[in-house]
């Protein structure tokens, strides 16, 4: 008698205003906040796109398979929310003596007069449909790709961060205070 090796499945329904192509294991999601690729082929997990389902496996039985599974869903189900819907990142600009003004240029965020400093401090946009807006206090990062926002959001948090003097005291910055 043979123990059959036993692989981790998980499936993911589509909803009907996403659609989604696979071409080899490149997965792109489209939706009406517009379109995310991915690339899979790193992945040890064979992903099949039938009807309105993807099926993810495992090539494996052991907990990094199961955790790469799972890893796998939670990123398609990252695409497919954000190519309906979208992601959000509120950041709130904070000082006490020298007023920050943060302008958009370009592919980049420029933070002037922070702790008036004469040069401005710049922090990249990732990704093509990341958009930044800044509204009052508020500067306001959108964008399909959970990846893409998220890091726009930290590099502009990072720009601000202030080293060599104590961080409670010293507060200003642009920090993030909502994820949608």
């Amino acid at each position: 008698m043979s123990i059959k090796p036993q692989f981790y499945v998980n499936e993911i329904d589509i909803p009907s205003s996403v659609s989604i192509t696979k071409q080899n294991n490149l997965i792109t999601s489209k939706g009406s906040f517009g379109s995310v690729q991915k690339d899979f082929t790193k992945m040890p997990a064979v992903i099949d796109l039938k009807d309105k389902k993807i099926t993810i496996t495992s090539q494996g039985n052991r907990k990094k398979d199961f955790a790469l599974v799972n890893t796998i869903q939670s990123v398609i189900n990252n695409m497919i929310k954000g190519s309906n819907t979208g992601f959000t990142y509120k950041l709130k600009i904070v000082f006490a003596h020298f007023p920050i003004t943060v302008k958009i240029k370009g592919k980049e965020v420029s933070v002037e007069n922070f702790f008036g400093e004469r040069s401005s401090r710049t922090s990249k946009i990732v990704g093509n449909d990341t958009k930044v807006t800044v509204q009052g206090e508020d500067v306001i990062v959108t964008g399909p790709n959970i990846e893409n926002v998220s890091q726009t959001a930290a590099n502009l948090e990072l720009a601000t961060r202030i080293k060599n003097k104590d961080s409670r005291v010293f507060l200003d910055g642009v920090y993030i205070y909502s994820k949608e």
